[in-house]
């Protein structure tokens, strides 16, 4: 089993006019290696060459040199593509069809068995939620609802790598928190997850590792949590002390250290508050629902 999903090497992409003559480099020299069961996050604004990478993973267009290896083998084999699933930035789904059909229709293209096709497309409509709306047109969807019939497309053929375009794009805030929750577990069970994203936040959530590309050029990469630490400083996390505490801890550390320490309260992110805001309106929905009864007095 190969060590390295993805492993691009000295790879370098020139764009050329109708006289061959070269016009934009987009690609510069990228060196990325990619292990099975990552989360790798590919970062950059707009023009940094994350697309022309991705789809030279695909074998859409082809490296002007260097390498680019997909599961030990070349992007254009297809072998290597029946292995692979990918979302787009833009879903472009059939809008006559329903999320069951789509599956099933994508099923048949990986060749999949109808009894095969079936219970597959029951799981992934359980999946991502759409069990309930499986047989309405998916024209009629909201985008949120139709990213899910997108990410469930890509999973159809159970791949081991799964390349994800801004996959929370069109996502409300629970939306966006299913679907990063699916993606730390498909890592966990071994599929490899190549992201891009201009939602930072979100890709700091799940990515073990994250590359950082500007105008082609790769100019940070490692760890998320190793990027991120500052060397200069440290925090300490005290449960159950006062404020008048607080400043008489501060100032012995300012005396001892010779330097001035920062006092600050821990927080959890907005999106966790508000899933918890939200949660706990619905857990309440539920409660009222079941005493309703007895508050009409029809319980026993």
């Amino acid at each position: 089993m190969e060590e390295h999903v993805i492993e691009l090497k000295d790879v370098r992409k020139v764009f050329r006019d109708f006289w061959r003559r070269p016009t934009v480099v987009a690609v510069d020299g990228l060196n990325l290696a990619v292990r099975r069961g990552e989360v790798f996050g590919l970062l950059g604004p707009n023009g940094s060459g994350k697309s022309t990478t991705i789809k030279m993973l695909l074998g859409l267009l082809r490296p002007t040199s260097g390498s680019v290896k997909l599961l030990g083998r070349e992007p254009t084999d297809v072998a290597a593509k029946a292995r692979i699933g990918y979302l787009p930035e833009l879903s472009h789904l059939h809008t006559f069809l329903t999320p069951r059909e789509t599956l099933r229709y994508y099923a048949s293209l990986f060749g999949l068995s109808r009894s095969e096709a079936a219970r597959r497309t029951d799981e992934l409509l359980a999946m991502v939620d759409l069990a309930t709306a499986a047989d309405r047109p998916v024209g009629m969807f909201s985008k949120g609802m139709a990213r899910r019939v997108g990410l469930a497309q890509a999973l159809i053929n159970k791949p081991e790598l799964l390349i994800l375009d801004e996959p929370t794009s069109g996502l409300d805030p629970i939306g966006t928190r299913e679907v990063k929750d699916l993606i730390r577990l498909l890592a966990q069970g071994g599929v490899t997850v190549l992201t891009t994203s201009h939602l930072l936040a979100d890709t700091e959530d799940i990515c073990d590792r994250v590359a950082i590309m500007d105008r082609g050029v790769l100019l940070a990469e490692g760890p998320v949590a190793d990027l991120l630490r500052r060397p200069d400083a440290v925090r300490f996390t005290l449960q159950g002390v006062d404020d008048a505490k607080a400043a008489a801890l501060r100032a012995h550390l300012e005396t001892e250290c010779a330097c001035a320490v920062r006092q600050d309260y821990p927080s959890m992110s907005l999106e966790t508050y508000f899933l918890q805001v939200v949660s706990k309106e619905r857990q309440r929905d539920v409660e009222r629902f079941a005493l309703a009864p007895f508050l009409r007095g029809e319980g026993k």
